[in-house]
C-alpha cells in the first residue's frame, strides 16, 4: 500500500459516497487509474465494504452501555458458547476479546434503560459460563472516528532548537 492508497482510503473512510471522479480528484489521479486502485484494494479484502453512518440517537438508540464480562473458565468450549450468543445479540454492536481483569467489553445500544435490564436479564444472564458483568453507561460521546491514523504510531515532536 503506497501513500496514495493510503490517501484514497482515507478519502472513502470520510465519504463513502465519493464518485470515482470525486476520488480521482482528491487523490490527483485521473479516473481509469483512481478506479483500477480501488477495485485492486477491494479485491484484496483492504476494504472490505461500504456502510451508512447513522445518527443513533435519531434511530431511537440514544443509549450506549460498555460491559465488561469475565469468564468462569476459559476453556475452548466456554469461550465459543459465549462468542456463539454473543453474535445472535443484536443490540450487541462490538465484543471485543480483552487482556487484563475482564474477558470480553461489550458495546450495547439501546432504547431505554428499562430495555438494558430486560436484555441483561433475558439474553446476557442467559449465556452460560459468565462469573460476572459490569455496566458502564456513558453520557455522552466526545470523539467517534471512521477514519484509521497512518500504521507506524504517532510522529514524535521535533525537538526545540534555541
Amino acid at each position: 500500500m503506497d501513500d496514495v492508497d493510503f490517501q484514497m482510503i482515507r478519502e472513502l473512510q470520510a465519504d463513502g459516497r465519493l464518485s470515482n471522479q470525486d476520488l480521482a480528484d482528491r487523490v490527483r489521479l485521473s479516473p481509469s487509474p483512481c478506479l483500477r486502485r480501488v477495485r485492486r484494494l477491494e479485491e484484496s479484502g483492504l476494504i472490505s465494504g461500504y456502510t451508512a453512518t447513522v445518527d443513533q440517537v435519531a434511530f431511537g438508540l440514544p443509549i450506549t452501555v460498555f460491559v465488561r464480562v469475565r469468564l468462569e473458565r476459559h476453556t475452548a468450549e466456554a469461550v465459543n458458547v459465549f462468542e456463539e450468543h454473543v453474535g445472535l445479540i443484536e443490540h450487541i454492536q462490538d465484543c471485543y476479546l480483552m487482556a487484563g481483569s475482564s474477558d470480553y467489553l461489550l458495546r450495547v445500544v439501546i432504547e431505554s434503560l428499562e430495555a438494558y435490564e430486560v436484555l441483561v436479564r433475558t439474553k446476557i444472564h442467559a449465556i452460560p459460563g459468565i462469573a460476572s458483568i459490569e455496566s458502564s453507561f456513558a453520557f455522552g460521546s466526545v470523539k467517534q472516528s471512521k477514519v484509521y491514523p497512518r500504521p507506524g504510531g504517532p510522529s514524535r515532536p521535533r525537538a526545540r532548537t534555541r
